[in-house]
């Protein structure tokens, strides 16, 4: 027999008070906090609580007695279903206002650090068709809301091209517009399911593991160039190339067509090989005199203007004289070591994937940079002090770890090497914050930059300048 799982409570005419981390709201119950999803500050909602803790308490909203004074209307018809853009119901304003003080608090609180005066938040120019890059799926079933299943008891499970509802990995969305990617991306989608739907192609089936189309990647560039690259499941010659030449066909504009067959239980690529159909294996992005190439397992921050941005802040934060020796961990392509490297004397990439490192070492080549050199590993076996006696004591470090924050062995041999200056760039202030903290005896934050990457969401990019004390 099962266990006899206690009903969770209705709690009801929850007063919103004010967001919280990873897109939830705040309210509060006989002083006991409840996090909400898909609500603002101002709502009065029910909540159905389905996670409950002593301390706390998860739910969402049923029924609305009243809207937030701040409401305003999403622009996206796919908005509430599709899991992205959750805060397109949110002025602009008040999603920078949020992450500005998210960043605020998490320094202050976890990593204790005394904020004398921090910038404002720097906001994207574009907040619609920002992204470089989308990943859709294929679905033999779309996805069908409750409103949907409510109203018809004989609703056609059509073939779907779209989203994975959150927390759902069988459950696709059927996008008919995303506003997160420029066109040809929206009309290059719509083009291919019509083909499929005209030509008998079969959509996957994740559960059973079957069906002939997969995945799909659209990648954009500020150069113009355009990068589709189309998964299938299994090898079928006359279908596969049928709906590649209806893609060359009516897209010109398409300057890189590529395909991968992937036979694997997973979605990933990163351990497939991308075949080329038509056109260069590549497509490049522009950053002021530089061009980087990128292929289509290559990494680039995913809003180019605004990655400009971010790399401009971090360039100006190094404060740098052309005598450095420059550190960039977790340099990843090599975007920003590439960026500062005619403002310093030597920079040092390091990067845990090799095939980053690949690209890091051919931008350099591409640009005509002499004065970089990139290394492959693990962070903390890579960076020893071995290697620093080998290739130079840092003047600077420069990081950007991945969400997880540095390892204590890295955080260890950066205080041991001893930089003048570090910049720290992170897509997550809490374990910014606690790495920050670890550094705190030998090393004090000097200047704050948030940066505002993805509109209507709640990441939030941030820089911190730190100075030896």
């Amino acid at each position: 027999m099962g266990r006899n799982r206690k009903q969770k409570p209705l709690l009801e005419k929850v007063v919103i008070e004010k967001l919280a981390a990873e897109g939830k709201a705040i309210g509060k119950v006989d002083d006991k906090i409840v996090f909400v999803t898909g609500v603002i500050p101002g709502d009065i909602v029910d909540v159905q609580v389905n996670k409950k803790r002593k301390s706390f308490m998860e739910g969402y909203p049923v029924a609305f007695h009243k809207h937030s004074p701040m409401k305003i209307d999403a622009f996206c018809e796919h908005f509430g279903v599709c899991g992205g853009c959750k805060w397109q119901n949110l002025p602009y304003e008040e999603q920078l206002k949020f992450k500005q003080q998210e960043v605020i608090d998490n320094l202050e609180r976890i990593g204790k650090v005394e904020l004398n005066g921090i910038n404002d938040i720097l906001a994207s120019e574009k907040t619609e068709f920002y992204r470089n890059k989308l990943e859709y799926t294929f679905s033999n079933k779309r996805y069908l809301t409750n409103e949907e299943i409510a109203l018809s008891d004989d609703i056609k499970r059509t073939p779907a091209l779209g989203f994975h509802v959150p927390k759902l990995f069988d459950k696709v969305v059927d996008i008919n517009k995303c506003h997160l990617q420029p066109e040809p991306s929206n009309a290059v989608r719509l083009s291919i399911k019509e083909y499929a739907f005209a030509n008998d192609l079969s959509f996957f089936d994740i559960r059973n593991q079957e069906g002939f189309l997969r995945t799909l990647v659209i990648r954009t560039s500020s150069t113009g160039d355009v990068m589709i690259i189309v998964v299938f499941y299994h090898e079928d010659v006359e279908k596969r190339e049928g709906l590649l030449k209806h893609l060359a066909e009516k897209f010109p504009e398409i300057t890189s067509l590529m395909y991968v067959i992937n036979e694997k239980a997973n979605d990933s690529i990163t351990d497939q090989e991308a075949i080329l159909y038509k056109g260069e294996d590549h497509i490049f992005e522009q950053m002021e005199d530089l061009r980087f190439k990128i292929g289509p397992k290559s990494f680039y921050q995913t809003n180019s203007e605004q990655a400009y941005n971010l790399y401009c802040k971090t360039r100006e934060f190094a404060e740098l004289t052309g005598d450095e020796v420059v550190y960039d961990l977790y340099t990843g392509t090599g975007t920003i070591a590439n960026f500062i490297a005619k403002q310093a004397k030597k920079v040092i990439g390091i990067e845990y994937v090799p095939e980053a490192i690949a690209d890091a070492k051919v931008n350099s080549e591409i640009n005509g940079i002499s004065n970089t050199e990139f290394f492959a590993g693990d962070m903390k076996n890579v960076l020893t002090k071995e290697f620093i006696e080998l290739h130079g004591q840092p003047d600077t470090i420069i990081v950007d770890p991945p969400r997880a924050g540095m390892h204590a062995d890295v955080v260890e041999t950066i205080l041991h090497a001893a930089p003048k200056r570090i910049v720290y760039v992170s897509c997550n202030s809490a374990t910014q914050a606690r790495d920050l903290a670890m550094m705190d005896e030998a090393y004090k934050v000097t200047k704050v930059q948030a940066v505002d990457m993805f509109p209507h969401t709640h990441h939030v990019e941030n820089i911190v300048q730190l100075e030896r004390r």
